[in-house]
């Protein structure tokens, strides 16, 4: 079998962890890296025994990539992956798959007319927890379900990010950079959603950078950073999320899912096995040992089952998705992480953005098939 040969755009921080999984994983191989900065391209491929490390133009003009890795920031996504999908290459990008809908949409319409696949991030839906959580949805453990609830708390990104300021800036925002994690799981479990409402506001006008050679310095706020969300599914479910750079800490749950005979949550993950929750721990509850049903109810944490999680990836698996998308390049079928679920997921945040704005609920103008599973089957 012949390398899927990546060219990787964009050397900054995230893509350390990419380059490491993508060198670990069967079948790709990282032929060349590049950004910007050519001495950056230059330090990161030393730094991984990357074979040549050049200008962004070489890596789109390059007959032995089949693949351009586009880790770029997000206000530049669109753009290189519409080079690349020009030049003829098949396309990964980290999420958004653009910072607007309207780019989105033209991308994925680019890649159709190219006969081209574009894959994009969060490829945590092929983790093994929002797997199990798939299997244990498919196989009716709570009854039919209802509604859910996601919500994630921090307080941005500037304590451990050295340069946060496209956080901050059009584009940004924790509805785009936390959003798509969320939105992607619930509809690889859920189906597509039909309806949104949407409420935010932007808390500090600044924010100090607390780490790095930047220290002390501080960056203007252009987007809102506390988001509230309504969502609607095509399949009658409801449910709620929020999104914030705004808080200190939190107890909440990051996830749970209702249903007519239970319970599913997704604590916050494990620090070792539950980055960007590809791992973690999955508890459930049903009709019969919850915590009604006793005298005096339980309290805390108390009385939760844990679920058997799958065996899988469970650790920082990030690029998996592109591994996903090799196989499915192999194979003649629809990458997981495809540009159809990144494109829904632009199109629920728009609209949420859009409803904040106007006042009113929007409905969404796409839709999408929900991701085959991967519990049962391979990714090549």
């Amino acid at each position: 079998m012949l390398p899927f040969r990546i060219g990787v755009i964009g050397c900054g921080k995230i893509s350390d962890v990419y380059i490491q999984n993508c060198q670990r994983f069967d079948g790709l191989e990282i032929v060349a890296c590049a950004s910007l900065d050519i001495a950056e391209s230059q330090a990161k491929a030393s730094q991984h025994g990357i074979a040549k490390a050049c200008s962004v133009d070489e890596i789109l003009n390059d007959p032995d990539v089949d693949c351009v890795l586009n880790l770029t920031i997000p206000a530049a996504h669109a753009d290189i992956s519409r080079r690349a999908l020009l030049a003829g290459k098949h396309v990964y990008s980290e999420k958004p798959l653009a910072a607007g809908f309207k780019e989105a949409l033209e991308l994925a319409e680019l890649a159709d007319q190219q006969r081209l696949l574009v894959g994009c991030a969060p490829d945590t839906i092929l983790g093994n927890r929002v797997q199990t959580v798939r299997k244990l949805l498919d196989e009716g453990l709570i009854g039919e379900v209802t509604g859910v609830m996601a919500a994630v708390g921090t307080h941005g990104v500037e304590r451990h990010h050295p340069n946060p300021d496209f956080y901050y800036q059009q584009g940004g925002g924790p509805l785009l950079d936390l959003g798509p994690y969320y939105l992607a799981s619930l509809i690889t479990w859920l189906g597509p959603i039909a309806r949104v409402g949407g409420m935010g506001r932007k808390t500090f006008d600044r924010r100090e950078i607390e780490n790095g050679p930047r220290q002390g310095e501080f960056v203007p706020v252009e987007v809102d950073t506390h988001e509230l969300s309504l969502l609607e599914f095509e399949s009658g479910v409801i449910g709620t999320m929020t999104m914030s750079f705004d808080v200190w800490d939190s107890e909440m749950p990051r996830l749970e899912i209702y249903g007519t005979d239970g319970t599913i949550c997704l604590p916050d993950p494990d620090p070792v096995h539950g980055t960007n929750q590809f791992g973690g721990q999955v508890w459930y509850r049903r009709r019969k040992d919850s915590r009604w049903a006793f005298q005096p109810r339980p309290v805390g944490r108390e009385g939760w089952r844990v679920a058997e999680n799958l065996e899988g990836y469970d650790y920082n698996a990030r690029g998996l998705g592109l591994l996903d998308l090799a196989g499915a390049v192999r194979n003649s079928r629809k990458p997981r992480a495809s540009a159809q679920l990144a494109l829904h997921v632009c199109d629920v945040i728009h609209q949420i953005h859009r409803s904040a704005e106007t006042g009113q609920f929007q409905h969404t103008s796409t839709s999408c098939a929900r991701p085959e599973p991967l519990y049962s089957k391979q990714l090549d």
